[in-house]
């Protein structure tokens, strides 16, 4: 219950004190739990490595620690890599990645669902999905 409280306080407080979106949006994530890391301020990008995604700039500049490569440099070899890895993808190859894992496209048969809300019954078309194995040397190493 206080923290039902808490929590509207500090909306009604932060909208007191700006009726702008950001001092709602930073203060929300804090009062949520979702830790600091994902509050407004410098913490962002730290909290999104351990548990967030990697987005691709991150990749790129991780690429250009690595090698020694500029970024541009870098930008475009991982673009070229995901390029790659699509193309294949959509053409119906398996894509294998050593020690991260095998990504391939699988054939899903037509069956018969239940649409939300209505519980009508649907036919869902036969279609295509892409499915990753873990690699076990990952898998072992989690």
């Amino acid at each position: 219950m206080l923290h039902a409280m808490t929590k509207k306080t500090t909306k009604a407080a932060a909208s007191k004190k700006s009726e702008g979106t950001t001092s709602r949006g930073g203060n929300g994530g804090a009062t949520r739990g979702r830790g600091a890391g994902t509050s407004a301020g410098g913490n962002a990008e730290s909290g999104s490595e351990r548990t967030g995604k990697v987005a691709k700039t991150q990749l790129v500049e991780q690429v250009a620690e690595k090698t020694g490569l500029t970024k541009k440099q870098s930008e475009e070899a991982v673009s070229a890599m995901l390029d790659v890895v699509v193309d294949a993808i959509r053409s119906g190859q398996s894509v294998g990645l050593p020690g991260l894992g095998t990504l391939s496209v699988k054939a899903t048969a037509a069956r018969t669902g239940v649409r939300p809300g209505t519980s009508e019954k649907i036919q869902i078309p036969a279609g295509k999905k892409v499915a990753f194995k873990v690699a076990s040397t990952l898998k072992g190493n989690l």
